[in-house]
């Protein structure tokens, strides 16, 4: 476990900051995510597995002081709240580096700690639109379309928990913390680096739709089959093509891949022949072909066909707060030994945490009395398990 001993705070938030903190508890970190009394933002926040659930009032005296506490013992904060309210609480960088000069701040915010919009409340797709990103995702008559909420939030949380690491690398040459800025916005249009410095290549259309990308040409993109399923094609490369055609039925009918004469009757045709297999048939013909050529899986038949390609656990399993069964990909990358065996991974609780369901143990642990621990809870100061 690449991260065991790393200690970190998670302030509970929407999805990007818990994400955060997933990766690094996969990689073997211990995770306290820190709640208010009273509140409910568990049922929503499926990334609470591996980690311990505190409940402590901050605007309080004494839950500042318990939390300023924590900070003494811990290496990293991921703050979830938007910009000043930390401050506020007397726990903003200034406050709590003082007490621990080594703690490395992780900021998660839409727009950054300053500037016009660093107040305001944003979601995914607000951050897309903004960073650029956007413009460019969508059909080419139709209106931009955000790809579910993936390139800002959990991108965002990627490159924060990146960030977090490069900070600890650092911290252990110059032995103090850092204060990072991980702003969604910022973050979706690093994440888009490519698109921005590849505008010169001959691989756009005429606006969004018609590049290479993003469903404009007839050789990277989805088609139908007869039973209502899709494959994928991305035959970029002149020999995957030549073997497409091989497939369908018509080798070396079209010569000229990249010919804006026969793009329209190549899509057309590509679609009428896909259309007479099921997507089961197809994938078998082109499970000897190297083509390009993939079934679109739901996310169940993803999970069977990771497992079957390479023989490793690709989910893990937890119960939601209902009871019900759900399932997730494993860590990825797999870290292998020298010999090319996977090393350990955290061994992570299968289920959900609950609201304050670990708040007594976290204060034993800080010195707390058990007398101590009720006058706490007696006077609303944190909440343990419901």
């Amino acid at each position: 476990m690449a991260l065991k001993g790393l200690k970190v705070i998670e302030m509970a938030g929407l999805a990007p900051s818990p994400f955060c903190g997933m990766l690094l508890a996969d990689l073997g970190a211990r995770i306290i995510r820190v709640d208010r009394p009273n509140t409910n933002t568990f049922p929503t926040d499926r990334f609470t597995r591996g980690k311990e659930a505190l409940s402590v009032d901050l605007r309080d005296v004494r839950g500042q002081s318990i939390f300023r506490k924590l900070c003494a013992s811990s290496d990293v904060i991921i703050d979830s709240f938007r910009p000043g309210v930390m401050e506020k609480l007397n726990l903003g960088p200034a406050d709590v580096l003082a007490v621990s000069p080594r703690l490395i701040y992780a900021r998660m915010s839409g727009f950054g700690q300053t500037g016009p919009f660093s107040g305001k409340a944003g979601h995914d797709i607000n951050f897309l639109a903004l960073s650029g990103v956007l413009s460019m995702l969508g059909p080419q008559d139709g209106k931009p379309t955000p790809p579910l909420n993936l390139l800002g939030d959990f991108g965002g949380g990627l490159l924060c928990a990146f960030g977090i690491l490069a900070a600890v690398i650092r911290r252990g040459i110059t032995g103090r913390g850092e204060v990072l800025d991980a702003n969604l916005t910022d973050g979706t249009a690093y994440l888009s680096s490519w698109l921005w410095r590849a505008r010169d290549l001959p691989v756009w259309g005429e606006g969004r739709g018609t590049g290479w990308f993003d469903g404009g040409l007839p050789w990277y993109t989805t088609y139908r089959c007869r039973d209502g399923q899709f494959v994928a094609v991305g035959c970029l490369e002149k020999q995957f093509f030549d073997n497409l055609l091989e497939a369908l039925g018509i080798p070396g009918k079209y010569n000229q891949q990249h010919d804006q004469d026969y793009l329209e009757s190549m899509r057309t045709e590509f679609g009428s022949i896909f259309q007479g297999k099921t997507r089961g048939e197809w994938a078998e013909i082109f499970e000897e072909l190297d083509a390009c050529v993939t079934p679109v899986l739901s996310l169940d038949e993803a999970s069977r066909f990771s497992r079957h390609q390479s023989g490793q656990p690709s989910q893990r399993g937890q119960t939601d707060n209902s009871g019900r069964r759900s399932s997730g990909p494993s860590p990825s990358p797999r870290i292998l030994s020298p010999s090319n065996l996977p090393l350990p991974v955290a061994e992570l609780g299968m289920d959900l945490v609950h609201h304050g369901q670990h708040t007594e143990a976290v204060l034993r642990e800080m010195g707390h009395s058990d007398r101590e621990i009720q006058d706490l809870i007696s006077g609303r100061i944190i909440q343990g398990p419901p």
